[in-house]
């Protein structure tokens, strides 16, 4: 009976000094591959939101960045390699990017930042983002912020595209007592042609993403006719801005990769990804061209002026 004692506290004994004294193996880092289609500072300042975010959750992971190029071997070669590592997950970032993972991934979650509309994502049953376009509430509010004097809001947009949002941009914009005059540009060569009809109606004229009406060959145009006929036009980001549109509203790029990051955290936590919506961006920040407003005899408060993120003069 005491021979048995000694050895149940002996083992007692080696069971305490190796719990504390031998710490168990470290549970193997996740490993998560990024997948980008630029390497512009908004597609940095995106991966940098995300780490910081996973950082933030405590979530130990090892990170892996590979660059897609769908017009060269480089994207293949890429997506071959998520598939013989099998990651996690996929962080895309850029619609080529996240085009690419969706038509060849079926099995691993994927999370994509630097896209447009969420139709980009219906496609797959293992993905979902954080997208680039505010609600068409949060546009119209902020034109009618501006330009609280204005009534009537002219658009360009292609029938293909956008003519869902049109019929739901009508809709809101009773409600909130304007008027919306929205012109169909099917092609490049209808743009004239909608310009004059937006000269005669429209007391601004609101960017709409659209992969017709609003695109660098048209930019040139479009921000002519709005100085020419001393009409604002709201642009689609900073750059528009810089090139002479009133105001546009734009994202803060890595509180939008903390998004992302924060639905790669449940995913990695609770291992799927199914019932993630996409979602817009939570942060409003905005560009203001005072060169542009004075032209056009507009007076903006010191508030508006002060909470610009840039003002271009």
């Amino acid at each position: 009976m005491r021979r048995s004692l000694e050895k149940f506290f002996h083992m007692l004994v080696l069971a305490v000094y190796l719990l504390f004294w031998c710490p168990l193996p470290a549970t193997a880092e996740k490993l998560v591959i990024a997948l980008l289609a630029q390497q512009t500072e908004p597609y940095q300042n995106v991966l940098i939101g995300f780490r910081q975010s996973l950082k933030k959750q405590g979530l130990e992971v090892e990170y892996e960045v590979l660059n897609f190029n769908a017009d060269t071997d480089q994207g293949g070669a890429a997506l071959q390699a998520i598939k013989e590592k099998n990651p996690a997950l996929v962080f895309t970032l850029g619609s080529a990017a996240t085009e690419g993972a969706i038509r060849e991934i079926k099995d691993i979650p994927i999370i994509a930042g630097m896209i447009v509309h969420k139709w980009e994502l219906q496609k797959a049953r293992n993905a979902t983002g954080v997208i680039l376009d505010f609600p068409l509430k949060t546009q119209l509010d902020w034109i009618r912020r501006m330009f609280p004097n204005k009534k009537t809001v002219g658009v360009l947009f292609n029938a293909k595209e956008n003519q869902h949002l049109i019929a739901k941009a009508r809709q809101l914009t009773k409600t909130m007592g304007l008027t919306l005059f929205a012109k169909q540009v099917e092609n490049p060569k209808d743009l004239p042609a909608a310009l004059d009809s937006l000269s005669r109606r429209a007391d601004v004229v609101w960017g709409l993403t659209d992969s017709v009406a609003l695109t660098p060959e048209t930019a040139k145009g479009i921000l002519l006719f709005s100085f020419r006929n001393r009409i604002p036009f709201v642009g689609l980001s900073t750059s528009w801005v810089k090139a002479g549109a009133v105001y546009a509203l734009d994202r803060d790029y890595v509180d939008v990769g903390q998004q992302c990051g924060e639905l790669a955290g449940k995913v990695l936590r609770q291992g799927k990804i199914h019932g993630l919506q996409p979602l817009p961006p939570r942060k409003v920040v905005y560009a203001l061209n005072l060169k542009s407003a004075n032209h056009m005899k507009l007076d903006f408060s010191d508030g508006i002026v002060t909470g610009a993120q840039t003002v271009f003069d």
